[in-house]
Formats: structure tokens, sequence, C-alpha cells
């Protein structure tokens, strides 16, 4: 008896919270990587029990497992896509639950960890830089050293996660205060619009696309006000935190700008403006689409297509009246997504810029891969391949399996893959209307999008082991 009174002491619990919290730390700075899918996994089983309860439904009737677990992924993973109309099936209680999820989401499981233990202990310490850095570079998430100059470096994490909690705040809150007017002329009540005026903002902030009135932006789809608000909203949050953290210090000084926030900026601007050329070159006679539109409203949805098919998830047209050029226009689009360390998903623009200057330099014959006055090393070119290769073939499987399920058309598979991929968002009209066992394939690529192929792998890898020789060199043909 004796020895069962000391073993439940207070001393004992003490002790047994004190290793829980040094393991977890332990783990958390030795791999960030399996840190993050932990975290993310407990977050999605967390919100799909929340969106279980019969409150979270509009009918008050219990949501099936697999439409709440699919709209936990698709929020804590800032997608968008749903198998339950948003605007109908969750009450004002599930709604606030997505809203919550998302905000969680789009700023990053790690970073947001790092923010309270900054809040709360006033400092930031070297576990906590470790933890919040494998959000701001996807370079760090193995846990081993990192030998090149980053674009936040350890010593700004702390500054960085200030940039990310009030940008965050800043930014939603000024656009639903623009966006407050235009819902209430457009019928909403004062009211309501009190409510819509944040969901609103904060789905194009974080990139994912829910919208909780029934029949989504098309009652503002001759708004070009709040569109344009939007859309400004949807790129605030796919050029990435780094990128707006290196802004807020030098945005008059283009000189001083890193070499990341150049690319991220350059690549984003060249892939909005070449999506709406695309798109209106192919839908300008599309009756289903643009075919009955002015030139004026043409051009215009244009742009506002391309904007979203990058990450933002709304849509005005009908997405399944597009023609099959345009799916796969949109399709290149969703897969290359947003910035780094941002709220989009996709392999991300710095990566296909990376690959692009490395194709430049090689058909220039140059030895290395350079850009305003910089060498991009070849641990970064390694990285880009790899997300590439890991991304296509996380799209490949997810489409064939999918496809191989439902008999559906592979064109609308395809789409649908890459946007849940991509975390964007879009639909033909696929996934709600696909049986669950489909629809636990979709979550899980939705899942595997948001983590990022690099901290997938890395996860997935084992330890890194120092190799102290190297082999022989021989040259296989290539191409």
């Amino acid at each position: 008896m004796a020895t069962s009174r000391s073993s439940t002491s207070p001393r004992h619990w003490r002790t047994v919270v004190r290793s829980t919290g040094e393991f977890f730390r332990d783990f958390a700075t030795s791999s960030p990587a399996r840190f993050a899918i932990l975290i993310f996994s407990t977050l999605i089983l967390i919100f799909t029990a929340l969106l279980s309860l019969p409150a979270a439904a509009a009918s008050g009737r219990q949501t099936p497992l697999a439409d709440a677990l699919f709209t936990a992924v698709s929020t804590i993973c800032v997608t968008g896509l749903v198998t339950v109309d948003t605007a109908t099936h969750w009450s004002p209680v599930g709604k606030t639950i997505i809203y919550i999820g998302v905000n969680i989401g789009g700023m990053g499981v790690l970073t947001l960890a790092s923010i309270l233990g900054l809040v709360i202990s006033k400092r930031l310490g070297l576990r906590a830089k470790l933890i919040a850095a494998g959000d701001s570079n996807p370079l760090r998430v193995h846990g081993g050293p990192v030998n090149e100059g980053q674009t936040v470096r350890l010593g700004e994490v702390g500054q960085l996660l200030r940039t990310v909690a009030l940008s965050t705040l800043v930014i939603e809150a000024v656009i639903a205060l623009l966006l407050y007017p235009s819902l209430v002329w457009a019928g909403i009540s004062p009211l309501e619009a009190l409510w819509e005026a944040p969901f609103y903002s904060a789905m194009a902030f974080t990139n994912t696309g829910f919208t909780p009135n029934p029949g989504g932006l098309e009652p503002f789809a001759d708004d070009y006000f709040l569109l344009t608000v939007l859309m400004a909203g949807v790129f605030l949050g796919s050029i990435g935190f780094p990128v707006i953290y290196s802004l807020s210090r030098h945005v008059w000084h283009v000189g001083r700008w890193s070499l990341h926030t150049k690319l991220t900026l350059i690549a984003t601007v060249i892939l909005f403006f070449a999506g709406a050329g695309a798109f209106l070159g192919l839908e300008y006679n599309n009756p289903g689409t643009f075919g009955s539109m002015d030139a004026w409203d043409t051009t215009f949805q244009a742009f506002f297509l391309s904007a979203m098919t990058r990450s933002g998830g709304f849509s005005v047209v009908d997405i399944g009246e597009l023609y099959g050029s345009s799916l796969v226009v949109g399709s290149m689009l969703m897969f290359v997504g947003g910035g780094s360390a941002s709220t989009a998903g996709g392999i991300k623009v710095t990566t296909l810029a990376v690959l692009a200057l490395a194709v430049w330099s090689e058909a220039k014959g140059r030895t290395s891969v350079e850009a305003f006055g910089r060498r991009i090393p070849s641990d970064v070119q390694r990285v880009a391949l790899s997300v590439v290769a890991w991304g296509a073939t996380i799209v490949a499987l997810s489409t064939i399996t999918i496809a191989q399920l439902t008999k559906a058309p592979i064109a609308d598979v395809l789409f649908d893959v890459i946007s849940a991929f991509g975390t964007v968002g879009l639909s033909t009209g696929l996934t709600e209307a696909l049986p669950d066992h489909a629809v636990y394939v979709m979550a899980a690529t939705i899942f595997m999008g948001r983590i990022g192929t690099v901290t997938l792998a890395a996860a997935v890898a084992a330890t890194s082991r120092s190799q102290h020789y190297s082999l022989p060199v021989e040259r296989p043909i290539v191409g």
C-alpha cells in the first residue's frame, strides 16, 4: 500500500509531466518535420470531433465521419474543398469552428505554437526558434545543420513571428472593413455582414475559399470592388510571411530585398498575367463562362480566375463549364501555387523560379545558377527537384486511385486532385459527389500537399548520417 501511495504522490506526477515535456521538446527540435505532422494530425482529429458535434450542423444531427474529417482536413490545411455545402450544412457554431481552424492552419502550427510561447514567456529560446524555423524555411525541417545563408536567419525568427501575428491581424481586419459595405450593399443585413466580412477576410488571406452564404460569390459577380479586395487578400496571403517581413523592413529599398523576395514577387506577377492571358484567350467565346460577358467583364474575370487558381479558391464562374484546355492551364497554376512559408499551397513559385534559372544557366553553359548578383547553391536546386518529383508522384497516384474508384472523367479527377494537393479549393463538382472511400484519398492528398513534400520526405527519411567518403564518378546518359 505504501508503494501505491508513493507512486501517485504529487512529486511523482510532477516528474512524469516534466519528463513528458522534455520528450516533446527534444522531439520537436530534433525533427521539426515529424513534429509538424504530429501537430497537424492532432489538430485534424480535434476539429473532426468538433465538427461531428450535432451543434455544429444546421440540422442539429451529427455529421457523417467522412464529411466531418474531410472538412477538418480542408480547414486545417486551408484548402476550401468541400463534400457538403458550407453555407447550408454548418450552423453558426460549425462556421465559427471553421473560421478558427483556417486561421490556425494559415499561420502554420509551428509558427502559432512559437507565437504563443513568445506571448507567455516574453522571450523566445533557442528551442522555440528552431521549431519556428521549420515553418519559415523548408530547408530546416530535417533538423540538421543548414550551411547556406537563409532568407530569415535564426536570430530574426522572433521578429518574423511578430510580423506573422501582426500582419495576420491587421490585414484581415482591413480586408473585413473594406468588405463590410459591399456585403451590406448586396442586401446582406448589417448584423449578418458583421460576421461574414471577417469570415470572407480570413478565407481570402489564408487562401482557403470557404463561403458562408448560399451561392458563394455568384451574388457578387458584378461587384468589382469586393472581388478586387478578395484578390488583394489572396495575394498578400500567397506571397508568404518571409516576403511580408522583408517588405516591412525594406519596402522602398528594392536593392536590399532578399533574393527570395525578388524571385517570389517576380514569379507571382508573371504567373498572374500569364494565367489571365491564357484564360482570356481560351474562354472568351465559351457560353458557359465568359461568352456572355462584355470585353471589360471578360478581362476582369480572367484576372480573377488567374488569381484564384494560384491558391485562392474563390470562383465566380462554374469551374465545371471551363473548356478542357482551360482546366489544364488551371491545373498548372494550381500545381505551382504561391510563395514559400505562405498560406498558399503547391510546389511554390520559388521552386519554379529556381528550376527555370537552372535550365537557363544550363542552356547558357554556365557552371553555376545565378540571379540578381547571387549564386543559388546546389542543395537548393536539389530540394526544388525533389519537391516537383514528390508532388508529381502524389498527384499521379491520387488521380489514378480516385479515377479507378469513381470511373469519373480523368480531366475532372486530375483538376480536383491538383486542387487538393495545391490546397486551392476549386472544383469541377467532382469532390462533392465522391464516395466515402474516395473522400479519404482526397483528404490524404490535401494533407500531403499542405504538409509539404519536403517536410513529408524529411519526416519519413531516417536520421541524416555523415558520410566521410565519396564514390567513384560515372556519368549516365541523360536526355
